[in-house]
């Protein structure tokens, strides 16, 4: 499974971006996560003209929760995307990187009182408000700036739609954390409730039901259900919805098996439901967002890791361990997320054997469940695939681990853009107590 510009090159390396795994391992040592830059953009400008020559009016807004970082803000804005953003540290990192902070909306489900004061004074295009408690936040906040102070809004909606895929990444079902839920009235009411409020503007609803998703009957369904209840919040407040916003959560490639839908059979689905259902009901075409995150970055990412020991449990299982683990990739243990791999220095060899891939933490650590390898041994590199979103977003400090740097591929060229983190990193904020420091030696 080669993804992107995943090649196998002269030297019977893997090679990414036109770099040899192998050399980068060398260069920037393991854990490695490596971005390939070129499959990003590929991956961004595939998704937005398969809406924008469907449904000219639409903006495509990186989910900047699956890989956040200064520099991949600055590619999204060279595609012409916007950011959606969920939380005031991924606002800052938009901030600092100069991002069009008008192309940005900020969602969460539990908004401090500074994340939208932040908002405001970084001039956040949209707030996503996620319930009544954040509609009288926002309303003090901007009454106290003024009263010409408006903010446009949207209302994050739960349409009750329970997609295939884990359910720990559905999130647009009734029984949700996040939004309103429409069959309940409770969208309704925080709706009459929002128009209510002087310092406050609604120009859309916004519903996102899950996650790596592979089939499509779940967003068009959920398409339809929106544009249903535009229509009743039209009937029922006066109001009409001048921004419809989808979310993402359209599935990738973990596994040579998978069948993620094209960009265009994604894009014709949403939009067929969205012109039937608008010509029924009778409104105007909105404004069409999506969130794609996990599409844009998902493929591009890879993981390079060397290979240590390799232990044996006689008549059941073999072990190969590698440098890193569930600080680097927490999915696996959060929720089962499987993964393949390949041998960067000898991605051609026979496979010989089925082993488990362990990380070295000091818990059930385990990457892979069920590996084909080659014959390997300790010293080999081991790129496992599609690690670009959630990966890097997601890692920790457990066991004291310094986070792996990542590398920016192409043309040939690696360039880091997420230093790799020191033991005195680990320490910096660290702090002793002056009752306690006789305790330590000198």
């Amino acid at each position: 499974m080669l993804l992107g510009t995943q090649r196998i090159n002269t030297r019977g390396h893997l090679e990414i971006g036109g770099c040899d795994t192998v050399e980068l391992a060398r260069e920037f040592s393991t854990p490695l996560y490596v971005m390939d830059e070129a499959t990003i953009r590929a991956k961004a400008r595939e998704l937005r003209e398969a809406y924008a020559t469907r449904y000219p009016d639409s903006l495509m807004l990186f989910a900047s929760k699956a890989f956040m970082t200064m520099a991949i803000c600055r590619i999204m804005d060279e595609e012409g995307y916007g950011l959606d953003l969920s939380s005031g540290g991924e606002a800052y990192t938009a901030m600092k990187a100069d991002f069009p902070m008008e192309r940005t909306y900020l969602h969460g489900n539990n908004k401090s009182v500074w994340e939208l004061e932040m908002a405001l004074d970084a001039g956040v295009g949209r707030l996503v408000l996620d319930n009544e408690r954040e509609m009288d936040l926002l309303q003090e906040i901007a009454a106290s700036r003024g009263a010409s102070q408006q903010v446009n809004v949207l209302l994050r909606v739960a349409p009750g739609i329970k997609p295939e895929t884990h359910s720990y990444i559905q999130t647009g079902q009734l029984d949700t954390k996040f939004g309103l839920g429409i069959t309940t009235g409770c969208a309704m009411r925080g709706l009459a409730k929002a128009l209510r409020l002087p310092n406050l503007s609604v120009v859309g609803i916004h519903c996102h039901i899950g996650s790596n998703i592979m089939g499509l009957d779940s967003f068009e369904m959920a398409t339809r259900m929106m544009i249903r209840f535009a229509a009743q919040v039209r009937d029922e407040l006066g109001l009409t919805i001048r921004e419809l916003n989808l979310g993402g959560g359209v599935g990738v490639r973990y596994k040579s098996g998978d069948q993620p839908p094209s960009p265009d059979a994604y894009a014709e689905a949403v939009i067929t439901g969205l012109h039937d259902e608008l010509e029924k009901v009778g409104l105007p075409h909105p404004r069409l967002l999506q969130e794609p995150g996990r599409y844009i970055t998902g493929e591009a990412g890879t993981t390079l890791y060397t290979i240590g020991t390799i232990k044996d449990v006689p008549n059941i299982r073999r072990f190969v361990s590698v440098d890193g683990g569930m600080s680097d990739n927490p999915r696996p243990a959060l929720y089962e997320a499987k993964y393949e791999a390949i041998v960067a220095n000898k991605p051609d060899a026979h496979i010989t054997q089925t082993v488990r891939l362990a990380g070295k933490h000091c818990e059930c650590d385990n990457l892979i469940m069920e590996l084909p390898l080659p014959n390997v041994e300790p010293g080999d590199i081991l790129a496992v695939q599609t690690t670009g979103a959630y990966n890097y977003t997601m890692s920790s400090n457990y066991n004291r681990f310094p986070r792996p740097a990542v590398v920016l591929v192409n043309d040939g060229n690696a360039e880091v853009i997420v230093e790799r983190e020191t033991l005195d990193d680990l320490l910096a904020y660290d702090r002793i107590p002056d009752r306690l420091r006789r305790c330590v030696k000198a």
